[in-house]
């Protein structure tokens, strides 16, 4: 098939990635690809194996007569509309099979009429304002999209029959490979307030454990708040690190660190965890219950930093070979391919009859 991936129109697909969106973007076109599909991903930039068109800058300004519009969106949800609009206007004169939206806004799912190919969406959030009327018009619309949820959970946030499939997000098993281990414990991602680092290095202390965070700082002010005044000889921040990187610091922790302070959609960062064969401890909140049992992990409640340092002393005595079996069983990147194929040759088989 000839695959269009519509990804995001603010963080190129590249290394190191901005967050689990863009990296599940490129695992997923990099499988596609492997299994012979030709594969165009619309993005903010990027390389890789596959064909990549470079989505219009997200910095459209409007002439000074739309400016004084007292109705006027905000200058960024502008530009970024005007970014999307460009790719879902190239898409509708390609001549794709299917159209694959990946991307976390309303335009591309609004389009779904005017483009020839049939469309497939990915839930990776739980319903916006924006998204959520974006999608409940598309629904009517008379070629509907295929709407797959990343998990269980945010498939019920999104309430009723709305989503048509779940499929679970899948790590590359060869770049997030066993790790030793050690004594300390890592905590990845975006370092911002929905992410919560700060409750991690709390739980650490607590533990009486070293940690390492690693991720690209998304709010300032909020890391120089939270985060920086509790920096010190056991409490370290190491940037903002590509994959190869992550997995190895990942692969030489007594366990990873999870603290969603939202209703966390899916969490990559423990499939990658899994994968490196080191257990989790975590929030229960979102996906996270659907991704952790006991023999991989500890879950704690929301917030609760002292229930979370228990947590992490009792999945420091894990199996390690236990969290990569899940890993191979149930978040690898060529099964998540393969759901995907299927879903595509399924659509697209519909579109033709």
């Amino acid at each position: 098939m000839d695959v269009a991936i519509v990804a995001t129109a603010r963080f190129a697909i590249t290394e190191p990635a901005a967050g689990g969106l863009e990296v599940h973007t490129r695992v997923l076109a990099t499988e596609l690809l492997a299994r012979g599909h030709r594969v165009t991903v619309y993005a903010a930039g990027g390389d890789g194996p596959f064909e990549v068109e470079i989505m219009l800058p997200v910095d459209f300004t409007g002439s000074e007569t739309a400016r004084r519009d007292v109705a006027a969106p905000p200058a960024t949800l502008l530009s970024e509309h005007h970014s999307y609009l460009d790719a879902m206007l190239r898409i509708a004169d390609a001549d794709h099979d299917v159209v694959h939206v990946n991307a976390i806004h309303y335009l591309p799912f609004v389009s779904s009429s005017m483009v020839a190919a049939p469309m497939v969406g990915t839930l990776h959030s739980p319903p916006t304002p924006w998204l959520e009327s974006a999608i409940a018009l598309a629904r009517r619309s008379r070629r509907p999209p295929w709407l797959i949820s990343v998990s269980n959970a945010n498939a019920r946030a999104w309430g009723g029959n709305l989503v048509d499939e779940v499929i679970h997000n899948g790590v590359d098993l060869a770049t997030w490979a066993p790790g030793p281990g050690g004594d300390g414990v890592v905590w990845t991602g975006r370092l911002a307030p929905e992410k919560a680092p700060h409750l991690a290095i709390d739980a650490a202390r607590l533990a009486g454990r070293p940690i390492a965070l690693l991720g690209p700082v998304f709010d300032e002010a909020y890391f120089d708040r939270e985060v920086v005044p509790r920096l010190d000889r056991d409490v370290r921040y190491l940037g903002h690190a590509d994959t190869a990187t992550l997995a190895e610091h990942v692969g030489r922790a007594a366990v990873a660190v999870v603290t969603p302070e939202w209703e966390e959609p899916f969490g990559l960062v423990v499939a990658e965890a899994l994968a490196c064969g080191t257990p989790v401890a975590a929030f229960d909140r979102g996906a996270l219950a659907e991704l952790i049992d006991a023999r991989v992990g500890r879950l704690a409640p929301p917030g609760d930093v002292v229930a979370l340092a228990r947590a992490i002393d009792g999945a420091a005595g894990l199996a390690r070979t236990a969290c990569r079996a899940t890993a191979e069983g149930r978040f690898s990147a060529a099964a998540m391919a393969q759901r995907y194929e299927q879903c595509f040759a399924s659509v697209v088989a519909r579109a033709a009859a």
